[in-house]
């Protein structure tokens, strides 16, 4: 069939004003993705053969989304549709007459009764559709595709009524050398491109589908491929720090949207005043980054250089007068941060502790005074328990909101935690109680780094701690997508900080004192074990990303353990144990020892009898047991689960031969109990680390 269908070039460009720098790269990706989802759709069955060696590139720029499909089938080949509707044998009543439901089924077909047959026993009705032109098609599957795309606001403009994420100026919908006549946004379909706003500021004529990329760059000042100008625009970023002996520092986000700003990118260095070092250099980031789009450089030892690099979007004949602009405008920004800085200092972190008390937290869970003074006794308590300096652990949570207060942070919101560790310095504070006010946030994101000094783990552990249980005690806890204060996030955090840093630390202790701090919680009732059960429903995603099986998890789950070192040690433990060649037949004598015992109404004894023992496989699983229960006490005792799973699987051969030889359920009572107290203890064995049952 592919020899017999044409291939053509098809290309689609939509120009607009400028649009989202920050979308821009979702929006192309939708864009191809819809569009080629619609085409698949058209062909059905047959959508290899439409795609077979296809070339798809999409292409982005600040001005235009654009799709190019090279060598695409021009026509959708014709094909037999067939639907089947009700069984045959109600299709007819005893007369002769269709039955409603057949023809209710021939309306859907659009046909009559007559010409619906009955193949294997079900009323079925096929049509032969005829082969059609794709460029027929396409209009409306690149409509449907600009309709999904994932604009949160879409904007009128002028009198139309058509709608999109920025006014769209021209429409190009070629197939090969051919205009595709359509209209689309109010648009009419041509063959005209535009170059550059300031190089070229003209119409670009396309004879063809394929010269799109190259008219565009060499006539128009474009570069149309959004990865291959971000590299550009890298390479030229890194060259110029390597002019002033510097290292360019390149933010894979930042390097995105001046990519999505840029259509004729060109790197140019700026320099400002040195006294502005003397400004913490991350306030210095923030501000070159966030209000000019700007890059830093720093030195060999990483310390900030006073330059700058920002991209123009225009290759000036005199690029000392557009550098002269960049650093006129961002003197004024820097002077704000210094200014900032400055007047803050004059004020002390503490005096601002009584400023928490004008800003909400949440209006059921009080200020964030009343905050910073739960977190202060949750944290004072966790240092408690890990042996560390309480008075610090309460200092730094007692401070830890109060650079919310100032105006650098007020300005350049990003900056909260690290302003508090730079004015806690200031203050005189102690380093570790400093260091606390920036790590109270760690880790921010998947994968960040953890907080290292004490205080600070106090306070990230009692933050994150007391925002779970204020939420879930007034019965706000995320309900499916929906988790506006990131409680998950929280729950993840908590966790990681423990179970890294080698914390034992219990989560009901934890949450119980967390409970106790507030005033009012409506859903006080049971509250540790709604919120520890969610939390160590945050582990199942946590191993699924390390690639442990969802059964490791299920193991130790069913035991609850609510400290989360001890969690994860039996999970690795576990996990270990499936490798093992035992670990199969141990799992399944596990799940019928559990099976056995589950049945029985009376209560089974703990101890066993050596006189009722009387087959030599249950004496030999009986002091096999006695043996083990003695050797594993100071293994249990260190949590070395693993090396307690290692020496329980020693028992295979001793529980495969005990079942092989003996019937549990003897009809002798007292021998039959004694066996199910034998079984019990093997079980509580195992259980010592995790259900293994739950691997079979």
């Amino acid at each position: 069939m592919s020899d017999s269908i044409n291939r053509q070039d098809f290309l689609f460009e939509l120009g607009t004003e400028e649009l989202p720098p920050k979308a821009l790269k979702t929006l192309s990706a939708a864009l191809e993705s819809e569009v080629l989802a619609g085409i698949k759709d058209l062909f059905g069955k047959q959508a290899a053969y439409a795609f077979e060696d296809t070339i798809i590139n999409s292409y982005a720029a600040p001005r235009r989304l654009a799709l190019f499909l090279g060598n695409l089938a021009d026509e959708v080949p014709s094909s037999t549709f067939m639907m089947q509707g009700p069984p045959a044998r109600i299709a007819y009543d005893e007369q002769g007459n269709p039955s409603k439901a057949l023809e209710g089924f021939a309306r859907k077909c659009g046909t009559t009764t007559d010409k619906l047959v009955d193949i294997d026993g079900k009323m079925s009705f096929s049509k032969e559709l005829p082969a059609k032109a794709l460029a027929d098609e396409l209009p409306a599957i690149i409509e449907s595709a600009l309709g999904k795309l994932p604009i949160p606001k879409r904007m009128r403009w002028g009198a139309s009524r058509t709608e999109f994420v920025r006014p769209v100026k021209w429409l190009v919908m070629l197939m090969g050398t051919q205009v595709i006549e359509c209209e689309i946004l109010g648009l009419t379909a041509g063959r005209n491109t535009r170059g550059h706003r300031f190089h070229h500021n003209h119409e670009i004529v396309l004879s063809q589908a394929n010269e799109y990329l190259e008219n565009l760059e060499s006539v128009g000042y474009v570069m149309a491929d959004f990865e291959e100008r971000r590299e550009k625009i890298r390479a030229q970023v890194e060259a110029e720090g390597q002019l002033i002996d510097g290292i360019a520092q390149i933010d894979e986000d930042l390097l995105d949207e001046v990519t999505g700003l840029n259509e004729w990118p060109v790197a140019l260095t700026g320099r400002f005043e040195e006294r502005f070092l003397d400004v913490p250099a991350q306030a210095l980031i923030t501000s070159m980054k966030e209000h000019q789009k700007y890059f830093h450089v720093t030195d060999s030892d990483g310390k900030l250089m006073p330059f700058f690099i920002t991209i123009a979007n225009i290759e000036s004949t005199d690029p000392a007068q557009v550098i002269a602009g960049n650093e006129k405008v961002i003197r004024p920004r820097l002077s704000d941060a210094a200014f900032f800085f400055e007047t803050d200092k004059k004020r002390t972190l503490e005096s601002r502790i009584e400023d928490l008390k004008s800003i909400v937290f949440q209006k059921d869970l009080g200020t964030l005074h009343d905050k910073a003074s739960r977190v202060a006794v949750l944290a004072k308590h966790i240092a408690e328990k890990l042996g560390q300096d309480q008075a610090k652990a309460e200092r730094a949570a007692l401070l830890a909101k109060t650079d919310l207060m100032t105006d650098m942070v007020y300005e350049f919101t990003d900056l909260q935690g690290l302003m508090g560790y730079h004015y806690a310095l200031n203050d005189g504070e102690d380093e570790a109680v400093a260091l606390a006010q920036n790590e109270q946030y760690m880790p921010r994101f998947s994968g960040d780094e953890l907080p290292t000094s004490e205080p600070g783990i106090a306070v990230a552990l009692a933050d994150r701690l007391d925002t779970l249980t204020g939420l879930f005690g007034i019965n706000q806890p995320p309900t499916g997508s929906k988790d506006p204060f990131a409680l998950r996030r929280a729950s993840l955090g908590v966790l990681r900080i423990i179970v890294e840093r080698q914390l034992d630390l219990d989560l009901e202790d934890l949450i119980k004192v967390a409970a106790d701090s507030h005033s009012n919680l409506p859903a006080r009732d049971g509250l540790e074990t709604k919120i520890v059960d969610f939390m160590l429903e945050r582990f199942r995603a946590w191993y699924d990303d390390e690639g442990i099986a969802i059964e490791a998890y299920l193991a130790v789950h069913a035991l609850r353990p609510t400290r989360p070192l001890e969690f994860n040690q039996r999970v690795q433990a576990v996990s270990h144990f499936r490798t093992l060649e035992e670990a199969g037949a141990l799992a399944a004598a596990n799940k019928r020892v559990s099976n056995i015992l589950s049945k029985q109404d009376a209560k089974i004894s703990d101890s066993v009898s050596q006189e009722l023992l009387v087959e030599d496989a249950e004496k030999a699983l009986a002091a096999a047991v006695a043996t083990k229960s003695a050797e594993l006490q100071p293994l249990f005792a260190a949590g070395d689960f693993k090396e307690v799973l290692e020496s329980l699987a020693e028992l295979r051969p001793t529980v495969d031969k005990f079942f092989d030889e003996v019937m549990v359920m003897a009809d002798d009572e007292a021998v039959r109990n004694n066996r199910l107290a034998l079984l019990n203890q093997l079980r509580n064995l195992f259980l010592g680390v995790a259900d293994i049952s739950a691997l079979s």
